[in-house]
């Protein structure tokens, strides 16, 4: 049996038709669940062949896409390899759960060489790329080390595309859910966001369940006007 022949024995047509509806530009869909995708991802990766499975290409399906994306992230090797297979997929990423599902928890070894990859990708221009670092960073790098250089590499990020920009408020949520007399003051000042990307990490910040009610009142009054 291939791979695909396993992936369509998973497929889940009610499934693929909720997805569809919630994430634009997929592709042609099959409809299987993450954790499936995740554990046959580990497999993948465990094996003698997963090299061979990350260069494949004529993905005709998301899911395949997609574990490309989580084999790479579980696989074992020098962090330089790694790092090279992360750039040449990042611009297969046309979607924001392609993106969210490829960006892992860092092994202790891959922190350092990541902050520094991601670096550039913050001034990106395309949507996905600067989302890719977003969600990397938010995942792995929400604390007090990096929080006042990340803080200023997502004030740096400028492309106004919807998921960029909600990649950014959301990231700032996070912060301020975290440290949040340091991520108000970032906010307070000057801050560089767009109006568009400010107002939606204001509304982010109001509806998470980690922050106070007294900062969620002083955060409503902050709103700008948008043109």
């Amino acid at each position: 049996m291939t791979l695909r022949d396993q992936l369509l024995e998973m497929a889940d047509p009610a499934y693929r038709d909720f997805n569809a509806r919630i994430i634009p530009n997929a592709g042609e869909m099959l409809g299987i669940r993450i954790p499936q995708l995740r554990e046959l991802a580990r497999q993948i990766a465990r094996s003698d062949q997963w090299r061979e499975f990350v260069a494949a290409t004529g993905c005709r399906y998301f899911e395949e896409r997609m574990l490309h994306g989580l084999v790479i992230g579980y696989a074992r090797c020098p962090i330089e390899e790694k790092l090279d297979l992360v750039a040449r997929f990042v611009p297969r990423i046309d979607n924001w759960a392609l993106c969210d599902c490829f960006c892992w928890r860092l092994r202790a070894s891959e922190r350092g060489p990541m902050w520094r990859f991601i670096q550039p990708y913050f001034r990106a221009t395309a949507e996905y790329d600067i989302r890719f670092a977003v969600v990397m960073a938010t995942g792995n790098f929400v604390d007090r080390e990096h929080l006042a250089p990340l803080l200023e590499r997502l004030g740096e990020c400028r492309c106004e595309a919807y998921y960029a920009s909600m990649g950014v408020a959301w990231a700032v949520s996070v912060c301020f859910a975290k440290f949040p007399r340091e991520t108000m003051e970032w906010l307070g000042k000057e801050c560089p966001l767009d109006g568009q990307t400010y107002n939606r990490t204001l509304q982010k910040i109001i509806e998470s369940r980690r922050v106070s009610d007294t900062d969620k009142a002083l955060i409503r009054t902050m709103k700008r006007p948008v043109k």
